[in-house]
């Protein structure tokens, strides 16, 4: 049985088709399962180093939905035939573009009939950390106000949907005419005429317009919370960073008590910075996407998460972008473009 790793020791990272041979025996917490699709993003090799997961071969794939086939001895939640979706832990030897794995039953979920198996592990990782920035950072509640930077990515998309469901006025940032096209045209369920989204802002025409726009819509109070998708850190532009708001400027468009969440893992914030949050009593936390499954402290609520992540996919409170599914024969060179990061999302159908 063969499975995709990546070999890091290069000045990039290389992506190899390996064989894996499962063991005989199931532990008795583990369930096996047949992947029917499997969803690929960037490897964090900083991270895993960080805690420790040092290997010649890190397994590549970790978004998965399947079937299970087998239960080890103490299995509760599940029983064979059952459809289940999952992320993998960070030190799982298993590939998850494998036919077979066994992973613990602490890290799956059933998944509703009628929710396609390419559609959820495309989609499950950024629901998870949209879930985990607005509800268990951000406290979100209805009524706020919040800014999505880069709306227009599956990301910022998941974090407009929960968002809106649960009554948030939302302004978000389009980087393309393409984009800003979609974000415009967005709609709730039947019954409901309002747009998701209060203002779409096309930081591609001028970057320099988020301030002003922000402080006008909110009559000079500013938001409540606030999710990048990233941050410039100088006032110097590059081509990779234009589109990406200053670090100032979202400090600026925080209200009193605000949140800010995010997902720059390098940010350096000036002494002045640190005065305008104070004095707007506003706080600042770091998304970290593999914190549910880098830690075992909160296994319930973690489980509890993914459960509603894919109900509310399965009801159409959460209609994530479709994802091309690629066969596994171009999982490698697939796997090579996501983690250049020309493509932040992919899906294998195996």
């Amino acid at each position: 049985m063969k499975g995709l790793y990546c070999r890091a020791g290069h000045a990039e990272p290389k992506f190899v088709i390996q064989e894996m041979v499962l063991p005989d025996v199931l532990g008795s917490h583990l369930v096996r399962v047949q992947v029917k699709a499997c969803g690929l993003s960037p490897l964090d090799l900083k991270l895993l180093n960080d805690v420790g997961i040092q290997r010649d071969l890190i397994p590549v794939g970790r978004e998965v939905s399947g079937v299970v086939l087998q239960v080890g001895a103490k299995v509760s939640f599940f029983q064979p035939q059952d459809e289940v979706v999952g992320i993998l832990p960070l030190d799982s030897p298993c590939s998850g573009l494998c036919e077979l794995i066994d992973i613990d039953e602490h890290y799956l979920v059933q998944k509703p009939e009628k929710l396609s198996p390419v559609c959820v592990a495309g989609a499950l990782r950024d629901g998870l950390s949209a879930y985990t920035a607005l509800h268990t950072h951000a406290r979100m509640a209805a009524g706020h106000t919040l800014l999505v930077l880069d709306g227009g990515s599956s990301f910022g998309l998941m974090c407009i949907q929960l968002a809106c469901y649960h009554g948030v006025k939302v302004f978000t940032t389009s980087h393309t005419p393409e984009e800003h096209t979609f974000l415009e045209q967005l709609r709730p369920s039947v019954g409901v005429q309002d747009p998701l989204v209060a203002k779409v802002i096309p930081v591609y025409k001028d970057q320099s317009e988020l301030l002003s726009v922000v402080m006008e819509e909110t009559g000079g109070l500013g938001v409540d919370i606030v999710i990048d998708s990233g941050v410039r850190l100088q006032e110097k532009e590059s081509d990779e960073t234009k589109l990406l708001p200053h670090k100032h400027d979202i400090i600026s468009v925080l209200g009193v008590g605000g949140h800010w969440v995010t997902s720059h893992k390098e940010l350096q914030l000036d002494p002045p910075d640190c005065r305008l949050l104070h004095l707007k009593s506003a706080s600042l936390t770091f998304l970290n996407h593999e914190v549910w499954t880098a830690s075992s402290a909160q296994q319930g609520r973690y489980l509890h998460i993914l459960k509603d992540i894919v109900e509310k996919m399965s009801t159409g409170v959460l209609r994530p972008q479709p994802e091309e599914a690629v066969p596994l024969y171009e999982a490698t060179v697939t796997m090579e473009t996501v983690q250049r990061h020309q493509k932040k999302k992919a899906v294998v159908q195996l």
